[in-house]
């Protein structure tokens, strides 16, 4: 099977017909089977993975005390951010890599990746997007895989749902943003996983953080950037695992065939949802080393000894041993141990980049896609571009005007003689103080519980322009 050569029209951005791999296989458009499941075969969990409640019987089961001690922590790094991240980062990387707090998840992503610096820093600009109509083309693709992005989630079931119209909203508005990049089918699971977790506008943003530092030029025309890093990953596992290695390269397997759909999607089609959580929460803290560590597990796992290879002695088997890789390689507990425990760094990717870029140059002529440097993660994120404490400012979630505190002195005083005149044995006209509302979400013992801007007389703020925590 030939390597994914340089304007072969190989893309992930046409009619899914285009996404299958010769008819074999899973694709990023095919029906019925969609992200891993046949409809009637196996139980499906609402997040649209097959297995039903067997498969999160592995995921980590963390005491409620531990829980919110974890989310206490997480509301004051998140209250004084820009301090964490410069003085206490690898406490920040410590805590995402025991898991985000589900409560805080959303919002931690969203300040991990820069998203809310992104969106204080262009307020008004989604709403624009969402407003236009789109480019027709990128419209009737988008349209097309709607339904196709965890069918089986309760989110995402319904055609036409709240869900299926938000992940539509954040799709052609990164269209609009990037009309240059346009859409990458690829892109449609990570917004839907985004949206799991926020609202439209954040998940919005935070899209547009993976694709252009995170993963910049993954999702353009020619998939140049995506084939580099396979040849990234191909060289790193000559030292991670030889055998797994040796039997790549006796086969001809290219890396784009098996490792494209990992990455383009952050696993977020190929792990357990306990497990794609974990990685995430690691993955948008430290950058795409991540992903090249789960993606050397899984083939050092699979493919690593002897013994496991006397099963996939052909090409074919091979990929079919790669597409349904054991579930106990899959497992929260096991993958994430591996990961943390892998020796590889920043450094080594960019040494092993800069390598594959020399010897690209030697047989492609230089890059059609001339995409921004990567950013290794939230440090460099927000040391490239450092944000204000403005920037930074959390919002109060529900702001509730009680009536008493929107009247004016004389209505209070009118009020108060009517209920004299209802209330015969009470002569003492009284007046309610203004209520002070503190958001119900948080956790007792946040120092942020009774901050002044919860307060809520004179209180102008909508619902639509306060910060949108109720995800908590």
């Amino acid at each position: 099977m030939a390597k994914i050569e340089q304007g072969n029209g190989v893309d992930l951005r046409g009619s899914p017909e285009k996404l299958t791999d010769n008819g074999k296989g899973s694709s990023y458009g095919s029906d019925p089977e969609v992200n891993g499941n046949v409809p009637g075969e196996k139980e499906v969990d609402k997040y649209g993975f097959s297995g039903g409640a067997q498969q999160h019987s592995s995921a980590e089961e963390i005491p409620t005390d531990v829980l919110r001690q974890r989310e206490s922590k997480w509301l004051e790094m998140l209250n004084s951010w820009d301090k964490w991240m410069a003085k206490k980062h690898k406490k920040v990387k410590e805590r995402c890599q025991k898991g985000i707090p589900p409560s805080l998840r959303g919002r931690a992503w969203l300040y991990l990746t820069g998203g809310k610096v992104k969106r204080e820093q262009n307020q008004r600009k989604f709403q624009e997007l969402d407003s236009q109509p789109g480019d027709p083309k990128w419209v009737d693709i988008i349209e097309r895989d709607l339904h196709r992005q965890f069918p089986f989630h309760e989110m995402f079931e319904a055609r036409g749902g709240h869900g299926q119209q938000d992940l539509f909203r954040v799709l052609k508005a990164y269209t609009l943003h990037r009309p240059e990049e346009g859409y990458c089918q690829a892109q449609a699971p990570i917004a839907a996983v985004l949206l799991m977790h926020m609202p439209a506008e954040d998940a919005f943003w935070v899209l547009v953080q993976i694709c252009e530092k995170y993963l910049p030029g993954y999702y353009s025309s020619g998939l140049e950037a995506i084939q580099l890093d396979g040849e990234i990953l191909y060289a790193l596992l000559r030292r991670v695992s030889p055998v797994a290695h040796r039997h790549l390269k006796k086969h001809k397997l290219e890396p784009v065939l098996y490792m494209t759909e990992w990455f383009m999607c952050a696993f977020s089609r190929t792990l357990p949802w306990a497990s794609v959580l974990r990685v995430w929460d690691m993955f948008l803290c430290e950058g795409v080393k991540i992903l090249f560590r789960v993606g050397l597990v899984l083939l050092k796992c699979t493919l690593g000894s002897q013994e496991k290879l006397k099963t996939s002695q052909g090409l074919y088997e091979t990929m079919e041993l790669l597409r349904a890789i054991q579930p106990q390689y899959l497992r929260e507990g096991f993958l994430v141990q591996e990961i943390i425990e892998l020796g590889v760094s920043e450094k080594d990717i960019e040494k092993e980049h800069f390598a594959q870029l020399r010897r690209w140059k030697e047989t492609h002529g230089d890059l059609h896609c001339k995409s921004p440097p990567r950013m290794h993660g939230a440090k460099a994120i927000i040391t490239a571009e450092p944000p204000s404490r403005q920037d930074l400012k959390q919002r109060p979630t529900i702001i509730v005007q009680s009536p008493l505190a929107a009247q004016t002195d004389g209505e209070r005083e009118q009020d108060a003689k009517e209920s004299a005149k209802t209330n015969k044995g009470k002569q003492k006209k009284t007046t309610l103080p203004p209520v002070e509302t503190v958001n119900p979400y948080l956790s007792p013992s946040d120092p942020s519980l009774l901050l002044k801007h919860m307060t809520v007389q004179g209180s102008k703020e909508s619902l639509s322009s306060a910060e949108h925590d109720t995800y908590l």
